[in-house]
């Protein structure tokens, strides 16, 4: 019970200092000494506008207690609002990188851009929020696609 209160304070400490990140989910264990929390089950994460739907999702901090990174894994889907960019999409794992706005997208990546009508499928997909550049691969089986719409020139 003392391990559980110290890892929620540890937690809710984090994430006072910064925009607020609300977690749910059906379970959470604490790994103290790795400095990681684990949240097993209907997973949803929320911060401002943007939010992660994931089966799985670990949460790793820093010796600052400052959250690296966000681990989603299992059926993920998500919304990722930023400024002026705005995508929708799935895959099967994806991490977010807070401090550098990334997110990458592993297995069966599908990316929406909701601003510029664009989408991209692919099976490794990295995207940068700041710069709004993405890189993207694909697979033997299944190449990278890219798909927009252009104007009718009259």
């Amino acid at each position: 019970m003392f391990r559980l209160k110290y890892m929620l304070f540890f937690l809710l400490s984090v994430l006072i200092f910064a925009d607020k990140v609300e977690i749910t989910s059906d379970a959470m264990q604490a790994e103290e000494m790795k400095k990681e929390v684990h949240f097993i089950g209907n997973v949803k994460i929320v911060q401002n506008e943007s939010w992660i739907h994931g089966d799985r999702v670990v949460v790793y901090f820093d010796e600052n207690n400052q959250t690296k990174r966000y681990d989603a894994s299992g059926s993920v889907h998500f919304e990722f609002k930023k400024e002026d960019r705005f995508y929708k999409g799935s895959a099967n794992r994806v991490t977010y990188v807070p401090l550098e706005s990334k997110y990458i997208l592993k297995g069966n990546a599908k990316i929406d851009d909701m601003i510029n009508k664009r989408h991209i499928n692919g099976e490794h997909i990295e995207l940068d929020l700041v710069s709004g550049l993405a890189s993207v691969a694909g697979n033997k089986k299944e190449p990278v696609k890219f798909i927009f719409e252009t104007e009718e020139i009259k």
